[in-house]
């Protein structure tokens, strides 16, 4: 049954937790880590920066760590920190509990292309000492450039790496430690599938996306919708229905194809304008009787929808709901916002009485 949105002030008490933690005004950090020409610079070339895959085959070897802010929407706000493959980590030059406490994520890249012994070993002494650090960070391993390989290659090589890591970790009874595997390339949608994974676990609003997700297709008939961070492809939600590689190479496509054709007909002759703005909006309908749904929800976000051409037909119900749930999204990032001066406001405030949260005066020297 498809029917309107209930009044939209008790659909947001019913998903958003104000009690939950919100993020703190510092960026989570992501590390990409691994051996010399795994394929990290690449990575980040191909997701944050459009570089087609052809053209990293002339990047240089990383000499030095390369930091960046990724700042593209209201959720998706990290540092990017590319780490050359040569570091030391017994260096005592090299201060590896500074970089690691404030890290939500390390992601280690392996060439599933080459001998992976030595970035096994890497890999286990990167984990272990970032642990003793920070019990918090995600620990992330790409089996990288796996288009080479053989379905069956794959599905061995990742077999493999991942009874290795964990065996290594056993033995040094750390079994704590729960590392995910992802198999990627930087030739088809698998790498930017992998880098959404990643970074929605650095996202606090969450679960308050999927609910707000699960609310909006269960009452609009639509069968599957991803909330994109347009710049990156990344989707940083989904409804919580299994998510099919397929469908998701399709929603990148669109949105390919929405940005390019506004590049060329959406701005005016003296250039000025946007590609992407809250009028952006497209249908696409498939031979296979679904249609694709692209709406704006931010400067920076799409939904994309996969409606069939029956619940279709009640389109204005489906703008309806959609208006809801764009204004929902835009009270949690209001909320957050709140939340985050309200912190600055009160450091300030601790900083100004000289105390501690709890009250105890604290010393200064």
């Amino acid at each position: 049954m498809i029917t309107p949105w209930p009044f939209l002030d008790s659909l947001v008490l019913q998903v958003l937790d104000l009690s939950d933690p919100f993020s703190t005004e510092v960026k989570p950090r992501i590390l990409l880590m691994g051996l010399r020409r795994s394929g990290k610079s690449s990575i980040q070339k191909v997701v944050f920066h459009k570089m087609s895959p052809s053209e990293t085959l002339f990047l240089e070897s990383t000499n030095k760590i390369c930091r960046e802010d990724v700042s593209n929407s209201s959720f998706v706000n990290f540092q990017i920190w590319d780490f050359p493959g040569q570091i030391d980590f017994f260096d005592p030059t090299f201060d590896y509990e500074m970089i690691f406490r404030g890290t939500g994520a390390l992601i280690f890249v392996i060439d599933s292309q080459d001998d992976y012994m030595e970035a096994l070993a890497r890999l286990h002494l990167t984990v272990t000492r970032a642990y003793k650090v920070n019990t918090d960070i995600n620990f992330e391993v790409f089996i990288h450039k796996v288009d080479g390989l053989s379905d069956d290659h794959k599905i061995e090589t990742q077999r493999d790496i991942h009874q290795r890591a964990n065996d290594d970790l056993a033995d040094a009874g750390l079994e704590k430690i729960h590392l995910s595997f992802y198999l990627t390339s930087i030739y088809d949608h698998s790498i930017f599938e992998a880098f959404s994974k990643v970074v929605q676990k650095l996202i606090p609003q969450l679960p308050t996306l999927e609910n707000l997700l699960n609310i909006f297709i269960s009452n609009s008939g639509i069968e599957k919708a991803f909330l994109f961070d347009v710049v990156s492809k990344i989707y940083i939600a989904t409804d919580s229905t299994p998510v099919d590689m397929q469908t998701y190479e399709l929603c990148c496509d669109m949105i390919d194809v929405v940005i390019d054709i506004s590049c060329i007909y959406g701005l005016k002759e003296d250039g000025a304008g946007a590609p992407y703005d809250k009028e952006s909006t497209a249908i696409i309908k498939l031979n296979n009787t679904t249609v694709l749904y692209l709406k704006e929800v931010t400067k920076f976000l799409a939904l994309v929808c996969f409606v069939r051409e029956e619940s279709f037909e009640r389109k204005g119900l489906i703008d309806y709901n959609f208006h809801c749930f764009r204004k929902a999204i835009h009270e949690v990032f209001e909320v957050r916002m709140k939340m985050v001066k309200s912190r600055k406001a009160q450091s300030r405030l601790r900083k100004k009485k000289g105390a501690t949260p709890n009250g105890t005066p604290r010393v200064l020297l």
